[in-house]
């Protein structure tokens, strides 16, 4: 059924909820009783005037009975039956379920959503049991230690006769081992428990500086005053960031972010984007390499565009490793490992300087498609002897509701939590097709 047929069932709930009667809805509207039973059984179409009065008399909204459930709930269900097509679930229903059923459509969008954030947990998981070097070399450690103590224990309680001095050797080693071991459980276990903790940093230096980025709002008003402000002392406040390694990529980070500030100042951006907010006329009308205002955009608020909400972003360089991410909340980012190589972020380093777009659908989350932009740059840091530089960045943001999104590029995160199947790039199984042919 299309959604205007059956305004008449929402207009018959709404009435018997109110425990009003047909004949009575029918005179505050000014119509006859038969009327509107047909209205009802959705045998007659309605708009205008009588949609105004019949929604005015049940104190409803006129668009919550001519349009019907929410937009969001439906493209839920609709994200539900493409991500389990094998249920066979009716399509062409959708909106009758919304409109009838609304505690049952919410329930199933409930654990659509659920499923969805599991499926973060296990990536997250995945990566770290697979990628993170601080994990791999702490469980290295353990193990080491167990098997040291296992052997030197196991020859002592063996039955065969050990000297006096060898006795003591091997006590000495199990002690040491022992020590070690405890030592190296104990920094497993801070490290796995500062990991749980939203507030905690990461172990590697670019997850200390992101985190500072991320409580910073990914702005330095400091620098957007004044581009010539002191970096260092920026850094030095920075509580933040403990090692030496992520201070010298902060100050890295912020040289780069005061020259783009200086390229493309703020005031001039908000005047640009009252204007236009396309990426390549924004480019255009500020001067601006696109690479810079990538960037700059990035740096914006969720409230300064409100049609669409923030940017995204992220940069990897010329071996494909990401070297910056400022992620959305349905646009995940791997932490560690390869990301998805459909991403345009990676088209985009065969060809720099030439821009690339695309309608990007993220396999696995609620149906958001995003507007994506990307581009490479080239720099020659040690002149025209030494090797270029190739850094590409891509942005990203919810793709505006209304407009013709077109061809639809259909990607993941990471192959081993992508349920995008015969993907012509996959690189391994994902971790839920295995899971499911083991029958767990």
């Amino acid at each position: 059924m299309s959604r205007s047929q059956l305004a008449g069932t929402r207009i018959r709930n709404s009435r018997m909820a109110l425990g009003m009667k047909q004949a009575e809805l029918a005179k505050a509207c000014g119509i006859s009783a038969s009327y509107l039973n047909l209205i009802e059984h959705d045998r007659r179409r309605i708009g205008g005037s009588l949609l105004l009065r019949i929604a005015e008399a049940l104190g409803a909204e006129p668009s919550a009975i001519g349009e019907g459930a929410e937009s969001a709930l439906l493209a839920s269900l609709e994200s539900a039956a493409d991500k389990h097509d094998e249920a066979a679930a009716e399509r062409d229903r959708a909106d009758e379920l919304a409109s009838r059923f609304p505690g049952w459509a919410r329930l199933i969008r409930m654990q659509f959503r659920e499923s969805a954030r599991l499926e973060q947990v296990v990536e997250r998981l995945d990566d770290r049991l697979t990628h993170d070097p601080f994990l791999s070399a702490s469980m290295h450690n353990v193990l080491t230690s167990v098997t040291a103590i296992r052997s030197a224990s196991g020859i002592l309680a063996g039955g065969e006769p050990v000297e006096p001095e060898w006795q003591r050797r091997f006590a000495r080693n199990i002690h040491e081992d022992s020590r070690r071991l405890a030592d190296a459980t104990e920094s497993l276990v801070g490290y796995l428990d500062a990991e749980a903790d939203d507030r905690g940093t990461g172990s590697l230096p670019q997850d200390e500086v992101e985190q500072w980025l991320m409580t910073r709002g990914w702005v330095f008003e400091e620098l957007e005053r004044d581009a010539a402000a002191p970096i260092a002392a920026i850094v030095d406040d920075a509580d933040e960031i403990r090692t030496l390694a992520a201070r010298e990529l902060a100050h890295g980070h912020l040289v780069q972010y005061a020259a783009d500030a200086a390229a493309v100042p703020k005031a001039s951006l908000g005047d640009a984007l009252g204007k236009t907010e396309e990426p390549l006329a924004l480019a255009d009308m500020l001067d601006a390499p696109l690479p810079a205002l990538f960037r700059r955009l990035a740096t914006l608020a969720p409230d300064a565009l409100p049609e669409q909400g923030a940017f995204g972003l992220v940069g990897c360089d010329a071996s494909g490793t990401l070297v910056f991410r400022k992620p959305l909340p349905d646009f995940d980012l791997p932490r560690f490992g390869g990301a998805c190589p459909l991403w345009p972020l990676f088209r985009a380093g065969q060809q720099p300087m030439v821009p690339v777009r695309e309608t990007l659908a993220m396999s696995g989350r609620d149906d958001n498609l995003f507007d994506v932009h990307a581009v490479a740059e080239i720099t020659h840091p040690l002149g025209f002897e030494g090797p270029p530089v190739v850094t590409s960045w891509m942005l990203f943001r919810q793709w505006q509701h209304g407009r013709d999104a077109g061809r639809i590029l259909r990607a993941g995160t990471t192959c081993r939590i992508c349920a995008e199947t015969g993907c012509p790039s996959r690189r391994e199984p994902a971790v839920f097709s295995t899971l499911s042919g083991e029958g767990l």
